[in-house]
């Protein structure tokens, strides 16, 4: 497909340009979820920012990419948590670790972030310690602090698990609904956006606060589950209450590959009236088909533009990343073929 194509052809409804979402920030350059991993996602050109929000045992909305912690935080390093270590079943597996629902939000501000993945990501280490653990709340004024009259930064946010809360007695709606109440974010034009892969918390969220309540991005994961949602009438039963699908890489290209250029899951998208985010583009070569690595390390960085350049030109209208950098770059090179 050309460019020209792809771009031209956008739908009304959808936003004039693809946007560049920053994946937990930006990742690929300082630990995920930290306030300095989710600036440098503005500087390098991301006009949304995507944390994820778990639940602390007080109820406080916190970004985490998982509810269990060890990965993410120095909590294996407090004495003080030892007894906290515990087992439980996550997504149908065990996992052994700390959870958030054990800590109150002022014991889990005392742990500190720490590089998820340092094998890959070495140099990020050096930041290890520095950053404490956000809450929902912080990010969206961070946001708000960094938009501009020229440029709003809003927040997508991905709600972790509702099914899991709900079990605990922590409904996730009720606590997230109040809390964009609370914000002011309670809004379609609003800071926040709001995503999850369970369609039944962003129906209850849309219930709770009405026809105006903030724009919705249905997650669809690479399951049977998701396979129905892609099919033109889970498209158009999505669009009932959200206004974006937010499929992974994997799946975009692979409609495109098996499918003539009007009826690929992007076009299918645009004709139900949602757009399209895309999860989740990495730059390392662990991450990337085979003719786009560089080098012959899992951690040496391949053609993450080419990557990016690939599904811009299916016309997807957001790309969610780790190095919004990248994004920024490839979606330059697009623009740059229509002049």
């Amino acid at each position: 497909m050309r460019a020209t194509e792809s771009l031209a052809t956008r739908p009304a409804t959808r936003l004039p340009r693809p946007v560049v979402i920053g994946h937990r920030g930006a990742p690929a350059y300082r630990p995920e979820h930290t306030a300095a991993s989710f600036e440098l996602a503005i500087d390098l050109g991301a006009e949304l920012i995507e944390p994820d929000v778990v639940v602390s045992r007080d109820g406080v909305l916190v970004v985490r990419h998982e509810n269990e912690l060890s990965l993410s935080t120095d909590v294996a390093e407090h004495p003080e948590f030892a007894d906290r270590r515990t087992r439980k079943e996550v997504d149908g597996q065990l996992c052994t670790g700390w959870f958030t629902e054990d800590f109150t939000y002022a014991e889990l501000r005392t742990l500190r972030s720490v590089e998820r993945m340092p094998a890959l990501r070495p140099t990020n280490t050096a930041y290890d310690g520095r950053f404490g653990i956000l809450t929902l709340a912080e990010v969206v004024e961070l946001a708000r602090c960094r938009s501009t009259a020229d440029r709003q930064v809003r927040v997508l946010a991905e709600l972790k698990h509702p099914e899991w809360w709900d079990a605990l007695g922590m409904p996730m709606a009720e606590l997230v609904s109040a809390e964009l109440r609370r914000l002011g974010a309670d809004r379609a034009d609003g800071t926040v956006v709001v995503q999850a892969f369970d369609p039944a918390v962003l129906r209850d969220l849309r219930a709770r606060l009405g026809d105006g309540s903030p724009q919705m991005a249905q997650l669809v994961d690479d399951t049977r589950t998701g396979d129905a949602m892609v099919t033109p009438s889970g498209l158009r039963e999505i669009s009932t209450y959200a206004q974006a699908i937010a499929p992974s890489r994997e799946r975009v290209l692979a409609s495109a590959a098996s499918a003539p250029r009007t009826r690929h899951l992007v076009a299918q998208a645009h004709a139900a009236q949602l757009a399209v985010y895309c999860w989740t583009l990495r730059a390392e070569n662990a991450y990337l088909p085979e003719h786009l690595r560089r080098g012959d390390s899992p951690s040496d960085l391949g053609d993450a533009v080419g990557d990016a350049l690939q599904l811009l030109a299916l016309g997807v209208d957001g790309l969610i990343t780790d190095s919004p950098d990248h994004a920024v770059r490839a979606r330059t090179a697009l623009t740059a073929q229509l002049v």
